[in-house]
This record gives C-alpha cells, sequence and structure tokens, in this order.
C-alpha cells in the first residue's frame, strides 16, 4: 500500500510539517525547524507552506 499525504492531527498551524514529517518518516521538529529556517530566508518557507496546505486539503477531498 502507497503511503497517503495529507494533513496531520498533530498540527500547530495547519498541520502541513507534521504531515510531511509522517510522510517522510522524520521527526516533526525537524520539519517544523527547515520551515522556519526557509521562512526567515526570504520567505520561500512561508510560501512553500501555504501552497503545500492547499495542495494537501484538496487531495484529502
Amino acid at each position: 500500500m502507497s503511503k497517503q499525504l495529507k494533513l496531520s492531527d498533530n498540527k500547530m498551524i495547519l498541520g502541513v510539517c507534521a504531515g510531511l514529517a509522517e510522510y517522510f518518516g522524520i521527526d516533526t521538529k525537524i520539519m517544523r525547524l527547515a520551515t522556519v529556517v526557509l521562512a526567515l530566508c526570504g520567505g520561500i518557507g512561508v510560501m512553500g507552506y501555504l501552497i503545500i496546505a492547499l495542495v494537501m486539503y484538496i487531495l484529502s477531498k
């Protein structure tokens, strides 16, 4: 059975970082830290987070 990318119930904001961490099998804290670092480096983390949240929301319907 293939893994499904989905928003997680272990969420702080929208569940994107937790969902990605579960999908890739890594710690949620590492994914959240990477998102914060990317957000501070030109804002790509914020835009990427919102795009991934939208895609995950659409795929979950």
